[in-house]
């Protein structure tokens, strides 16, 4: 295993798509939403075993879940544990977390990979990550991974590539465009050209690659990183964090640099991916019954004539559901949520609504 090759895995959001089981103070990441014994951060982690020693994979979080990383994941040191005092995007966490690897190790390269994401294929996974590494470490650029799309899916950003390849011992393609999440027209034409590839938020590069890419294109957040890296790896780097995210503006790492490098390449896979954005996508990576029905967990959840339905509830709970077809059900903390399958971006409009009335208190 390559002791330069580091994993920075982003734990950071707070969002409330999965609500009612998703909650501030317990998001997505830290859930296991397929009765498989693992939360979705824990499976991250273990991939990543596969690609990296121990030591070298870092997770980034909110400050608030510093408490439930180290419940969860109780091999990983204090110094592995990168606690931001707000949330300010993706490009400011990359930024520290870069800095703080290079101080470590100059030579490293690291892949930066969100937490909450679903792997059906670790292999293929694995072998693209590693293919992606060992290419980081020997050229100057920017790598992500693209999913090559089966559908016209209306929920995903998009990358185009051109034919051009970063050399020929690899499939790694030069990046012409990002689109942010297109209409169904725009997504149709997209599957239909057949140079697009669903964006994965998954990134690899070297230590030297992306804080030259930083310097190039976000100079001020370079700056106000770079000033205290020595203070990275040290007892006085959570005063010296604390104060530079307040200087940090709100931009992700797509828009800040990804769209303007000229050194970006993309590598086409196909590992069985999915982000997990709706309860609709838990549904299409769930075990269903003979009659689509996917039930976690289904101990004490009897179903009288429906079929195609999401159920998620707590397993001490009897549930008992009749003449019900493509719904979600899903209960947590005696709050239910029941909608047709096709009306979920309703609930989300719903809880929107609960949270700018009353702040986090149900949400």
């Amino acid at each position: 295993m390559n002791k330069n090759y580091y994993a920075l895995i982003m734990a950071g959001g707070v969002g409330s798509r999965f609500w009612p089981v998703s909650r501030t103070e317990y998001p997505k990441q830290f859930i296991d939403f397929f009765g498989v014994g693992k939360t979705l951060i824990q499976s991250t982690y273990e991939r990543f075993l596969n690609i990296c020693p121990p030591e070298n994979i870092f997770i980034v979080t909110n400050e608030i879940y510093t408490g439930l990383i180290k419940e969860q994941l109780p091999l990983l040191t204090d110094n592995q544990i990168l606690a931001e005092p707000l949330m300010r995007n993706t490009a400011p966490c990359i930024a520290y977390g870069s800095l703080k690897i290079a101080e470590l190790n100059p030579d490293a390269t690291i892949v930066v990979a969100p937490s909450d994401h679903t792997i059906a294929n670790i292999d293929g996974f694995v072998a693209s990550i590693e293919q992606s590494l060992e290419a980081a470490s020997k050229n100057d650029c920017l790598i992500t991974l693209g999913i090559k799309p089966n559908r016209p899916d209306t929920g995903y950003g998009y990358i185009q590539h051109t034919d051009y390849v970063l050399n020929t011992d690899t499939d790694l393609h030069k990046v012409k465009t990002f689109t942010e999440k297109p209409n169904l027209d725009l997504a149709k034409s997209f599957i239909q050209s057949g140079d697009f590839l669903w964006n994965a938020g998954i990134f690899i590069w070297s230590a030297r690659a992306i804080l030259k890419a930083f310097e190039k294109h976000l100079p001020d957040m370079y700056e106000i990183f770079n000033v205290g890296r020595t203070e990275l790896n040290k007892a006085s780097e959570k005063e010296f964090i604390n104060n530079a995210y307040f200087q940090c503006t709100n931009i992700s790492i797509d828009f800040g640099i990804m769209e303007k490098a000229e050194n970006v390449y993309v590598l086409p896979s196909d590992f069985g991916w999915s982000d997990l954005g709706t309860w609709a996508s838990i549904y299409e990576m769930a075990e269903k019954d003979y009659v689509g029905n996917a039930v976690i967990p289904s101990e004490q959840v009897l179903m009288f004539d429906s079929s195609n339905c999401m159920v998620n509830v707590p397993k001490d709970k009897l549930v008992i559901l009749q003449g019900l077809h493509d719904y979600i059900v899903v209960e947590n903390n005696n709050m239910l949520m029941i909608c047709p399958r096709d009306e979920e971006q309703k609930v989300k409009e719903f809880v929107a609504e609960v949270k700018s009335r009353f702040g986090n208190k149900f949400i």
